[in-house]
């Protein structure tokens, strides 16, 4: 791709936007085969129900700890092959490997720790390919650019998570002997790899960069306004949340609770740390640097946290619950050895299929709703469609029904998917694109990290060890998230 010296950034064909998601294609098959099928695999090897939760943690940490950094890295890398594309091919590589190996470990404990593997990898993969749309196409683009990742997302999903239910309909065995994954997961997983990297791939060879040079001169954004200086601040809010956390882990222990509270005291404790040791370092380093730019990020990024929080809180308890909501109360069995349990998680794989090729179809549709009552207005209605489909699920008995309400959520999902990142990518500089859509993932990761820690609590304590009670807390979530988005500043609210 050509340098440009001045003047606005150049629109795209749609072919060129094309390839530049194409990659989302594989990204998002490893990690719906990982959403559908890890709490299956969890429970084949003997987790307990509520510590499904607890086991999950390793996704969205994971998340929280890489995204930020490879931002960083990906903002200040150019070599022969690009700025954001060299990590694409180490994320393939090494998620591709982990796919592979998933479905075979011999214990929990290692699956567990397979689980941070993959997530660590699939991030590392997926964190540039958001800044690439930002970098890549002017502001009036963007929506169309992400809304293609959306159907991407959507497409990958639907294949990936309906291949054990498929491979079983071609005659492949869905059953196993107790601790052993069945079959149909473990070939799926195989396919997993080989289509995740051979979609990166494609990206990789069918695209190209700008240098930082002809970035920088096709910046539209509003330069930051830098607030170097409140580091009275920043140590005020290091000493609560570190404070915060040691009380909450003294209630856990004093009063027996929950241990996955510990999470959530985690959580703020290494928070309040982090900002504590930035007051403590004069050194100019990646640490600094981005606990200086989460300091200054844009008022939007701050509004649009709250969206995210409680979205990806909704999303979260779907993909731990839903397997054994709907195996217990749809299909009648708690027994992950029984024939009953495992046609349920397989109609869970289709479901959750249904619900990507719904936002397949959502993404095609969503630059129209853009056009007709812009980006806040289009984010609301998704949302709370998404928020009633899981409202639904407490209602409809009929497994079949329930592909209905994937619907809704299918709506939200290519929603969530596109819209905060329209919304985000026009007030963030291009010298920061990466480091702020990974610091973005906090509001992503943090969401989760708190589902984890309250749910299996709440479940025990208030919702009866009923785990569709926990897609009920989901659909309130999702459709608060929508009416939070109405808080979300958009000067440039423009058309896609």
């Amino acid at each position: 791709m050509a340098s440009h010296a001045t003047g606005n950034k150049p629109q795209l064909s749609f072919w060129q936007i094309w390839n530049m998601c194409f990659g989302f294609l594989g990204i998002q098959f490893g990690f719906a085969l990982q959403n559908a099928n890890v709490s299956r695999i969890f429970q084949t090897l003997g987790a307990s129900m509520d510590a499904i939760p607890v086991l999950w943690v390793a996704a969205p940490l994971t998340g929280l700890l890489v995204q930020p950094v490879i931002g960083y890295l990906s903002d200040r890398t150019w070599t022969g092959l690009g700025r954001r594309r060299p990590y694409f091919v180490a994320g393939a590589v090494l998620a591709s490997l982990a796919l592979f190996a998933f479905p075979n470990v011999p214990a929990l404990w290692i699956a567990a720790g397979m689980l941070w593997i993959l997530d660590a990898s699939i991030n590392v993969a997926m964190e540039p390919f958001r800044a690439f749309v930002g970098d890549q196409l002017p502001p009036a683009q963007r929506p169309k650019g992400f809304a293609m990742q959306s159907f991407f997302i959507g497409v990958g999903s639907v294949v990936a998570s309906m291949l054990p239910f498929l491979l079983e309909r071609m005659g492949v065995a869905n059953t196993a002997p107790e601790g052993q994954v069945p079959d149909t997961v473990r070939y799926a997983f195989y396919a997993g790899g080989a289509v995740l990297l051979g979609a990166i791939g494609w990206t990789v060879l069918r695209t190209r960069e700008y240098p930082p040079e002809a970035l920088h001169a096709f910046d539209e954004a509003p330069p930051l306004a830098a607030r170097r200086g409140n580091d009275a601040t920043i140590r005020t809010l290091g000493i609560a949340a570190l404070l915060a956390g040691a009380a909450l882990a003294w209630v856990v222990a004093s009063r027996g609770l929950d241990k996955a509270l510990y999470i959530l005291a985690g959580l703020s404790a290494g928070f309040g740390l982090a900002f504590l040791l930035r007051t403590w370092l004069a050194a100019d380093n990646a640490f600094t640097r981005i606990i200086d730019d989460i300091r200054d990020m844009p008022g939007t990024m701050a509004r649009l946290a709250v969206v995210q929080f409680f979205s990806w809180f909704a999303l979260f308890a779907m993909w731990i619950y839903t397997t054994a909501a709907v195996t217990e109360v749809h299909f009648g069995s708690t027994d992950a050895t029984s024939a009953a349990y495992n046609e349920g998680a397989n109609w869970v794989g289709v479901l959750f299929a249904a619900y990507n090729g719904f936002a397949a179809l959502a993404a095609i549709a969503i630059p129209w709703m853009v056009r007709r009552i812009g980006l806040r207005a289009s984010h609301l209605v998704n949302s709370v469609l998404g928020g009633l489909g899981l409202l639904s699920m407490l209602w409809i008995r009929d497994p079949h029904w329930l592909l209905l309400s994937m619907a809704g959520v299918g709506f939200a999902w290519a929603s969530i998917l596109s819209l905060p990142y329209a919304l985000l990518s026009d007030s963030v500089p291009a010298a920061k694109m990466g480091v702020y859509m990974g610091i973005f993932n906090f509001f992503i990761v943090i969401p989760q990290l708190v589902a984890a820690s309250l749910l299996g609590f709440l479940l025990n304590t208030l919702l009866g060890g009923h785990a569709i009670n926990a897609l009920a807390i989901g659909g309130v979530s999702m459709i608060v998230a929508g009416l939070c988005v109405l808080l979300v500043r958009a000067p440039h609210d423009r058309t896609a």
